[in-house]
């Protein structure tokens, strides 16, 4: 069968990850519309292919070959759909810049992701992970998603009770995961600012630079993003994948030890447990600013792991892993990576 869709093989990768990781897929395609993606589903059924999608590549580890269909989603479109007093409804398609979708709908006075600013990738990769930063979650304005089954090639729509939100998690990571790809989400934002100002430096930034005065959207978004970076590199110039780690989550109990034998510990109240900085943590054990081979952690910011020039996906596997076994040994606590994991088997994807 002749594919109108241009299909590449054997295509490197190596910029289209901000981990800047050499990595070869063996077909890749970039699709900009649902029925090119439709298109692309048919060319790797028909070859018994497994489908990785891509976005912006931030939240990724490669390996050096995947065998599969890499299918990059530019699925371009930002839309009011509608506005009444409270509720702004905003749509945008999967292969939006994040940040620039935020700083678009705050130009049509849509507030709430504000301290969502400046996180990398595309909208696409957005509800898979439920980004969150300084005490804002994308569930917090979350209305629905649609994306394509990848058995079907149909498109469904997705709810919040259906997507299954957790902490930097969803039904994607779990039982539906490698199941769909997401080509669009519709958020219901604020017409009137809530601002959240509680969490890390932001309030007191903000204090410092207005006083008394109450902080505007833009305001508070040009604050998390000087706040960002400040600590955390820019892939362009240094290869990193964002926060490589979660903040792990503790009982109570496991709280009152952890306190007792680390008095400065930062932690956040999180209902009935606590959630712990997974950065202190890794800095606390040693880690700050560490380089083995081509991979590190940040010097301003221990959570990010760095490639100085010349790693592999499995360099950086293997760092993480160090990493997680110096703070758990330290601590008596699990890092869990944020990234997904693409290794040169795809049919066992290491979790």
């Amino acid at each position: 069968m002749k594919f109108p869709l241009k299909i590449y093989d054997n295509y490197s990768l190596v910029q289209k990850n901000t981990l800047g990781l050499p990595s070869i897929a063996r077909y890749y395609a970039e699709v900009n519309s649902v029925a090119e993606l439709q298109t692309a589903l048919v060319f790797a059924r028909e070859r018994q292919l497994p489908v990785i999608p891509l976005g912006g590549g931030s939240n990724v580890v490669l390996g050096d070959f995947l065998d599969a269909l890499v299918v990059h989603v530019n699925l371009k479109g930002r839309t009011v759909l509608s506005r009444d007093p409270d509720c702004v409804r905003v749509r945008a398609e999967a292969g939006e810049n994040w940040h620039e979708f935020v700083l678009w709908s705050l130009d049509n006075q849509a507030c709430g992701l504000e301290n969502l600013s400046l996180i990398p990738g595309n909208v696409g990769a957005a509800p898979i992970q439920n980004i969150g930063a300084y005490g804002v979650e994308l569930t917090d304005y979350f209305l629905s998603l649609e994306a394509i089954n990848l058995e079907t090639g149909l498109v469904e729509d997705f709810d919040r009770q259906r997507c299954g939100f957790g902490y930097r998690d969803s039904v994607f990571k779990r039982e539906k995961r490698d199941q769909y790809i997401i080509v669009s989400v519709t958020l219901d934002l604020d017409v009137t600012l809530k601002p959240n100002l509680g969490y890390g430096q932001l309030g007191d930034l903000l204090a410092r630079r207005l006083g008394n005065k109450s902080p505007s959207a833009i305001d508070i978004s040009q604050a998390v993003c000087d706040i960002r970076r400040e600590k955390l590199p820019d892939p362009s110039e240094v290869g990193n994948a964002g926060s490589f780690f979660k903040n792990p989550e503790v009982s109570q109990s496991e709280m009152d030890r952890l306190k007792q034998a680390y008095p400065d510990i930062v932690a956040y109240p999180l209902g009935q447990n606590w959630k712990l900085a997974a950065g202190w943590l890794i800095d606390q054990a040693g880690l700050k600013g560490v380089r083995e081979g081509c991979v590190g952690t940040y010097q301003k910011q221990a959570l990010v792991l760095v490639n100085h020039g010349g790693a592999t996906g499995r360099d950086v596997l293997s760092f993480s892993r160090q990493v997680q076994q110096r703070v758990n040994d330290k601590f008596g606590v699990q890092l869990e990576r944020e990234p997904r994991l693409y290794m040169e088997d795809v049919d066992k994807i290491i979790r």
